[in-house]
């Protein structure tokens, strides 16, 4: 019997390379984190060391961006699973800090040089994700 032959897929092309990689990903983080030192709703959740150029937040969550959207798994080989719900459990998260943290990521994304329809991607993804951390009722 002879045997079948598979059609072969062509180049996968991921939005993490669609968008450039690991640099348009650290702008999207470094211009909201830029953001983030001046808002009286989310600066009181970093440490300075956290928060400032090269911080351990500013890292953690370029990493993370970077893994979900098909880049390297460098978050998850260092961290584990990201388990974003538990990871912020230590924080009180309510509407305000929600549409704080929104506002600032969707005016980073918005400031990035990359197609309308990722774009739209990109924040509609960060939408969900922002709320879904949501766990303090107003």
């Amino acid at each position: 019997m002879p045997r079948r032959r598979l059609p072969r897929l062509g180049d996968v092309t991921t939005l993490y390379d669609e968008v450039g990689g690991e640099p348009t990903f650290r702008r999207l983080v470094d211009l909201f984190y830029g953001q983030v030192e001046d808002d009286p709703v989310l600066r009181p959740l970093y440490d300075d060391e956290d928060l400032g150029p090269g911080g351990a937040a500013r890292d953690r969550l370029a990493l993370f961006l970077m893994q979900y959207w098909g880049g390297p798994t460098t978050y998850s080989d260092n961290r584990g699973h990201p388990r974003l719900r538990m990871r912020h459990a230590g924080w009180r998260i309510g509407a305000r800090e929600r549409d704080a943290w929104l506002s600032h990521m969707l005016t980073a994304v918005a400031a990035l040089d990359i197609p309308e329809p990722t774009r739209m991607m990109l924040a509609d993804y960060l939408q969900g994700a922002a709320h879904s951390l949501v766990n303090a009722p107003d």
